[in-house]
């Protein structure tokens, strides 16, 4: 496993993360694996060197926390591993249990311990800006968990790069922590972030650990068309995923992966994940894995290099794209 500085930071993390949203509740997702099913990612992860693992709190509500605790406490030493979560999305009906408020997000963060089982989470995020909250009034409550020792590192997700910027200048200005890494939308098939925030990124030593790097599995190579919605439990049920991905064009880029991927004789998902990895921003992109060789193709895909030809083979066939994923 190779390993990098999460952005200018000295935190050390491996360049794939392992991301947890597929463990919990199948109650809550029907492609979420339960606790028992699991466990041998969790414990294969760790064999290969990933010690980097992403959850949120709203995944299977709060259970994939669980999970994800219970296995890595089972299969790592906490000391050695970086655990990320989230907080923003509502956990019940109740008013002050989403957003971005003080209140939300010092006891969001107090949640997130207990059902994580630790003292400290090393990198809390953001999932998404809160409209209807100052952004002061959250970045002064990010900067509260850090020194009270809860959270060891600050990252934001999906967001409008004006409003990243603006959030890195007032934690600047004010003497709080700051944002160290951006968790946002990134792969062949969407590619509009290199416009404005991977510059961003670049510029300010921010960590970019990209969501969806194989498109929702459509960079995977398993599929026979754009619709086909039969090659998984996911792709029948991911109501999100057709939000994402709707364009004619995105198949045009699938069939490029495909024809790259036969030529090197390498399997498209390793293919899109290596195109990723060479991103100079990208630090990890976080992988999801429902089947052992979703995370074997991802762990093959470290070694897998590309030549400028064949990179400009994989990036020809993008159309620009609505913002998708905010």
């Amino acid at each position: 496993m190779k390993y990098v500085n999460l952005g200018k930071t000295g935190l050390k993390v491996s360049r794939l993360c392992l991301g947890c949203m597929s463990y919990g509740s199948s109650k809550w997702r029907p492609w979420v694996l339960d606790e028992e099913a699991a466990q041998p990612f969790f414990r294969r992860a760790v064999e290969a060197g990933i010690n980097f693992f992403d959850t949120a709190d709203m995944y299977s509500l709060g259970v994939s926390e669980e999970v994800t605790g219970r296995a890595l406490r089972q299969y790592a030493k906490l000391d050695e591993v970086v655990i990320a979560t989230k907080v923003f999305n509502p956990m019940s009906q109740g008013p002050n249990m989403g957003g971005l408020s003080r209140k939300h997000v010092v006891q969001g963060c107090e949640a997130s311990l207990k059902r994580l089982g630790v003292e400290t989470i090393d990198l809390y995020q953001i999932h998404r800006m809160d409209p209807h909250t100052p952004i002061e009034e959250t970045l002064e409550a990010l900067d509260l968990l850090v020194r009270q020792g809860k959270v060891r590192y600050l990252g934001a997700s999906s967001c409008e790069a004006w409003k990243f910027s603006k959030a890195l200048s007032l934690s600047e200005r004010n003497g709080w922590a700051r944002f160290v890494s951006m968790q946002n939308h990134y792969n062949l098939v969407y590619r509009e972030e290199e416009r404005e925030m991977l510059p961003l990124c670049e510029e300010e030593g921010i960590g970019v650990i990209p969501w969806s790097p194989l498109a929702r599995g459509l960079l995977a190579g398993s599929r026979k068309s754009l619709d086909d919605k039969q090659a998984t439990t996911r792709a029948g049920s991911d109501a999100f995923a057709t939000t994402l991905y709707d364009s004619p064009h995105d198949w045009d880029v699938v069939e490029a992966v495909k024809k790259v991927a036969a030529d090197k004789g390498h399997s498209a998902a390793e293919v899109s994940l290596a195109w990723l990895l060479s991103k100079p921003a990208v630090v990890a992109p976080i992988i999801g894995a429902t089947k052992m060789d979703h995370l074997e193709a991802a762990l093959r895909a470290l070694d897998v290099k590309l030549t400028p030809d064949e990179v400009k083979a994989l990036e020809a066939p993008y159309q620009p794209h609505a913002v998708r994923g905010f």
